[in-house]
C-alpha cells in the first residue's frame, strides 16, 4: 500500500489542536523540525511527505482573524519550497510534495519551482494542484473575490496544459556537454511552447531540463463533480476523504471508472484517503491517548476552519437555523465538504450545528480514526486496502512528530509482517516508489 504523511508548514498539523498537545515540539519554524519528521518517515519507508497549504490565515469567521490567532488555528503558514528542499536534502528516498495554487500563481513559475526542486532532490518531488478556496486568499493577491468554482477548474485545466507543456520542452537526451565540439545541448531537442489560451500566454522555451523521473508527480484532491473530472484527467496520486468504508468502496470504484472512461489506466492512479491513526501497545493505552487528543479541540477550531474551507462566514448564521437553498448554492470553497454534510446528515438544508457535527472539521472525527493496538489498526487498514476502498492511506498527525514516530515504531512493522507494505525502497525516484512510469513527452492528461 501507498503511505503518505499529511504535513503543514505551520504551527500545527492538519489537526489544529495539535500544537496544544504536551508532546508536540515547539520549533516548527526551524529546518530541524521538518528534517526530524522526514528522517522518521524515511525510516518507516513512507512513499511521500506531503504539504497542504492555504494563502491566507483563517479569517472568514466574522471577517476577523483575532480568534484564529488567539487559538492558534493554522495561522502560521510558511512558503513550502525551502522547507521541502531542507527535507529532501536530509533524505535519500522519501518523496516530497507541496501545494501550489493554479488560481494565484503563473504556470511558468510553478513549472520552474517544482522542476528545480525535482532536480535538487534527485527526482522525488510532487506538486499538489489546487484551485484555492476563499476570498481571504483572493484579497492577498490583488483580487476582490475568489473565482467561481467551475471557472477555477477551467483555468486549472489550462494551467496544467502550460505546466506540462513546459516540462515536455526538453528531450531527455538534449544535453550533450560536448567540450571538444563546443556544443552544450542540441537545439533541435529543446522546443518552444508558444501557448496562447483563454487564461495564459507562455512562449518558452522552458529553462529547466528533465529530471530523473521525467517530471514531478501530480497530486490532486478534487472531490466535487467538477473537481473529480479534473482529478481523473490529471492526477497521478489522489487524496480523498471517505466518511466510512462503505462509502469509500463506492467512491473508489466510481473514480476508477471515471479515470478509465477518460482513456487513462486506473491502475496508474493511486487513491489514498486521509485517516488519523492512534496506536498503543494495548487497547487501553491507545484509547487513553485518543481521549487526550480529542479533548484538546476547541469549539472555535471548527467554526473558523468551516468558514475558511467553505468561504462562508458561519458567524452570520445561528447554530440551529437551516441554510437556505440560496446560501448552500453560494458556498464556493470546498463544495465536496458541503455535499458530504448534506449526504451524511440526511438533511437537504443542514444547520451550522450540522456542519460542525457531520463535517468533523477541526476535530479528529473529520476523517476515519483508527485507534487500538498495532494489530487492530493493521486489521482496519487491511480491510480498506484489500476491500477495494483505497490504494493506500494519507496518515494525518494528531501531534508532531510523535504521531509519525508511533506509527513507524508500532504499525509499520505489523504491515510489513503481513506483506502489505515494503521493507525497502524499490528505486531512487518517487515514481519508482509509487510504481509509476516515467512520463513520455505527451501530457499526463
Amino acid at each position: 500500500m501507498t503511505l503518505v504523511a499529511f504535513l503543514q508548514a505551520q504551527n500545527c498539523s492538519n489537526y489544529p489542536a495539535s500544537w496544544r498537545h504536551p508532546q508536540t515540539m515547539p520549533d516548527f519554524m526551524s529546518p530541524q523540525y521538518y528534517q526530524r519528521i522526514a528522517r522518521t518517515l524515511e525510516e518507516g519507508k513512507f512513499d511521500l511527505a506531503f504539504f497542504d497549504d492555504r494563502l491566507a490565515m483563517p479569517d472568514r469567521y466574522g471577517d476577523d482573524y483575532e480568534e484564529s490567532v488567539r487559538h492558534g488555528i493554522r495561522v502560521v503558514k510558511m512558503d513550502l519550497v525551502s522547507i521541502m528542499t531542507a527535507m529532501g536534502l536530509a533524505t535519500q528516498h522519501l518523496g516530497i510534495g507541496g501545494t501550489y495554487s493554479t488560481t494565484y500563481f503563473e504556470p511558468f513559475h510553478v513549472a520552474r519551482v517544482f522542476a528545480t526542486l525535482d532536480l535538487m532532490i534527485g527526482g522525488r518531488a510532487a506538486w499538489n494542484v489546487v484551485t484555492s478556496l476563499n476570498d481571504s486568499e483572493a484579497v492577498n493577491f490583488s483580487q476582490t473575490e475568489h473565482l467561481e468554482h467551475d471557472l477555477r477548474y477551467d483555468r486549472a485545466d489550462e494551467f496544467m496544459e502550460v505546466v506540462l507543456g513546459h516540462w515536455n520542452t526538453w528531450d531527455k537526451d538534449a544535453i550533450l556537454l560536448d567540450r571538444e565540439k563546443g556544443i552544450f545541448a542540441d537545439p533541435k531537442k529543446v522546443h518552444r511552447l508558444d501557448h496562447k489560451g483563454k487564461f495564459f500566454r507562455s512562449r518558452g522555451p522552458f529553462t529547466v531540463p528533465r529530471s530523473p523521473q521525467g517530471h514531478p508527480v501530480i497530486i490532486q484532491a478534487g472531490q466535487s463533480g467538477r473537481g473529480k473530472t479534473f482529478a481523473s484527467r490529471w492526477g497521478e496520486l489522489i487524496f480523498v476523504i471517505f466518511a466510512n468504508l462503505a462509502l469509500g468502496k463506492k467512491m473508489y470504484a466510481d473514480f476508477k471508472q471515471q479515470v478509465a472512461a477518460g482513456g487513462r489506466d486506473p491502475g496508474k492512479v493511486k487513491l489514498t484517503p486521509a485517516v488519523y491513526v492512534i496506536p498503543g501497545e494495548t487497547k487501553t493505552m491507545a484509547e487513553e491517548k485518543a481521549a487526550l487528543i480529542d479533548n484538546l479541540a476547541h469549539p472555535m477550531d471548527s467554526l473558523a476552519l468551516l468558514s475558511e474551507v467553505l468561504n462562508f462566514d458561519f458567524a452570520s448564521k445561528p447554530m440551529d437555523e437551516p441554510f437556505t437553498d440560496a446560501e448552500l448554492k453560494s458556498i464556493g470553497g470546498l463544495q465536496a465538504m458541503r455535499d458530504r454534510v448534506i449526504q451524511i446528515s440526511g438533511k437537504a438544508n443542514p444547520t451550522t450545528r450540522d456542519f460542525v457535527q457531520y463535517s468533523g472539521r477541526g476535530t479528529i472525527r473529520e476523517v476515519p480514526t483508527f485507534i487500538g493496538t498495532p494489530q487492530a489498526i493493521a486489521d482496519q487498514m487491511e480491510e480498506w486496502f484489500n476491500g477495494g476502498a483505497c490504494d493506500g492511506f494519507v496518515i494525518a498527525a494528531t501531534h508532531m512528530p510523535g504521531a509519525y514516530e508511533d506509527f513507524v515504531r508500532l504499525v509499520v512493522p505489523e504491515l510489513q509482517r503481513r506483506g502489505l507494505f515494503r521493507k525497502e525502497y524499490p528505486g531512487k525516484t518517487l515514481r519508482d516508489t509509487l510504481g509509476l512510469s516515467v512520463p513520455e513527452k505527451s501530457a499526463v492528461g
